[in-house]
């Protein structure tokens, strides 16, 4: 590793997605999903200018033209070393944030330069992912019910007593259906890739595994946190538009390639920081305080080091200073706070 972070960058970016987070936060339950992603991706952004590091974004909010901040190919931070990848999703669950519902976070993810893999045009990918105990027992390209029995035997549990990770889509029909017949628990959720991933990552959240097609991107992301969790993950892309699937094709892209974890995360240091939104039973979302004080609850993971820390940030921020898309005045006076 030629450029090796020689401190926990993760213990500065959790500042980042504190920021993000009490920025959309102020937007819970007002219905308007661009409004609360835009406040979050202005502090994010911000926020990340301020960290020591030459990053370059490879999972943003998109193209530069669709995306003008925090956008594929990006410059973030002071420019100084470390040079790193990064991933960032501002809002993970923008549906859960306009509805008031549980589990939307902010979170960014860091790699050494070059260690992070970029999906280009494959935008979902079918994915599963485990705790360490059951990291070896996965293999994507068998049936869901072989799957589950032996993540039950690395478990040294009963099949019924494994609980998976799902997103309630009309294209995992047939996925509810064989994890039901394999005899397994299904817990769905509306939104949350991300999240899933944390929680069949890390034990004792109630969800052994993660199965399912969602984002290539969001996979990226949970890929730097399973691996600093030393756990399992493999992928296969899985088009769900035509012209994606073109996209693919013209590119030689082999579609029944499995992509594992060294794949996702090359290098063998890997930061992840996310913070909770609206609240959750993982992470708590941010709380207004009758002291005039804002809490946030946030988790920090270093690969290297096999740290896991869940912070807990008590903010002081003026009554005065507006969220979203604030005056120049009032966001700045936000991001010292939120940075220092």
């Amino acid at each position: 590793m030629k450029q090796q972070p020689d401190r926990n960058l993760g213990m500065e970016l959790v500042r980042v997605t504190e920021a993000a987070a009490l920025s959309a936060s102020r937007f819970m339950g007002a219905g308007d999903k661009e409004a609360g992603d835009a406040a979050a991706v202005d502090a994010m952004r911000a926020v990340l200018q301020t960290v020591s590091m030459d990053g370059v974004v490879v999972i943003g909010e998109g193209e530069k033209d669709e995306a003008p901040m925090l956008y594929n190919g990006e410059s973030v931070g002071t420019g100084a070393e470390p040079k790193l990848d990064i991933a960032v999703d501002p809002v993970e669950g923008t549906r859960l944030l306009a509805t008031g519902r549980p589990n939307s976070i902010a979170v960014v993810a860091a790699t050494e330069r070059g260690a992070m893999w970029d999906p280009g045009p494959s935008f979902y990918m079918n994915k599963i992912v485990v705790g360490e105990e059951a990291r070896d027992a996965i293999d994507i390209t068998q049936s869901v019910a072989r799957n589950l029995y032996s993540i039950a035997e690395a478990l040294e549990r009963k099949v019924n007593e494994v609980t998976v990770f799902v997103l309630d889509r009309p294209r995992h029909k047939t996925l509810i259906e064989e994890i039901r017949a394999a005899g397994a628990r299904v817990q769905l959720h509306t939104d949350g890739d991300v999240m899933g991933a944390l929680m069949a990552a890390i034990p004792g959240t109630g969800v052994d595994v993660l199965m399912g097609i969602g984002g290539t991107p969001e996979g990226v992301i949970s890929a730097a946190a399973v691996k600093a969790l030393n756990g399992g993950m493999q992928g296969i892309r899985a088009p769900q538009l035509e012209s994606e699937r073109r996209k693919l094709m013209d590119l030689n892209l082999d579609l029944d390639q499995v992509v594992r974890l060294d794949d996702l995360i090359a290098a063998d240091d890997a930061f992840f920081a996310a913070t909770g939104i609206t609240g959750g039973p993982f992470l708590d979302g941010v709380h207004y305080d009758r002291d005039g004080g804002i809490t946030t609850h946030s988790i920090v993971i270093r690969a290297e080091s096999g740290s896991l820390r869940f912070i807990k940030g008590i903010h002081r921020l003026k009554r005065s200073i507006e969220f979203g898309r604030p005056s120049k005045q009032s966001f700045q006076a936000m991001v010292d706070i939120a940075a220092k």
